[in-house]
């Protein structure tokens, strides 16, 4: 999909640069280490053991990245979101609610099936900025069909 079809999209600042900050020091401070070690201690790491430290240092640089592209992008179909771990696609008829309370560390949906989803993207440490955010992806929502569902009438409950 084209980038024009986007009708909002926000991630938060403040983890990114302290993600990217992170993810320096962390090259800097291993960088520095490794090339300080003398080369007779340099080669007593077997190859196993450098994999697995380049293999840590990886996970770690990825989970940061993941971190810094926190995202929610909303299309006139559907949601997009960006988590560290996994990202998720709604449609707008599977988002029953947005929540973000006083006190919650980042925007709650609830989806269709009774479902909590933590948008990380719009986090409380943004302040004004991710509660604009809220509210402005709670007005898109609205305006595209999310929001409870009728259920129709309530069916009497029989008396014993």
């Amino acid at each position: 999909m084209a980038a024009d079809d986007r009708l909002l999209t926000f991630h938060p600042r403040m983890v990114a640069a302290m993600s990217a900050g992170m993810g320096l020091s962390v090259i800097a401070v291993f960088g520095v280490i490794w090339f300080r070690l003398p080369p007779d201690a340099r080669e007593t790491f077997s190859w196993f053991q450098r994999i697995t430290l380049l293999a840590f240092f990886g996970a770690v640089l990825w989970i940061l990245y993941r971190m810094a592209t926190l995202r929610v992008t909303a299309y006139a179909d559907r949601l997009r979101v960006r988590n560290v771990f996994k990202s998720y696609t709604l449609k707008w008829s599977d988002v029953t609610a947005l929540r973000f309370r006083p006190g919650d560390a980042w925007l709650q949906l609830f989806d269709a099936d009774e479902n909590r989803l933590g948008i990380l993207a719009v986090q409380a440490a943004e302040g004004a900025r991710a509660s604009r955010a809220a509210k402005e992806l709670a007005a898109v929502a609205r305006e595209h069909g999310a929001g409870p569902k009728n259920a129709g009438p309530k069916k009497p409950t029989p008396r014993s």
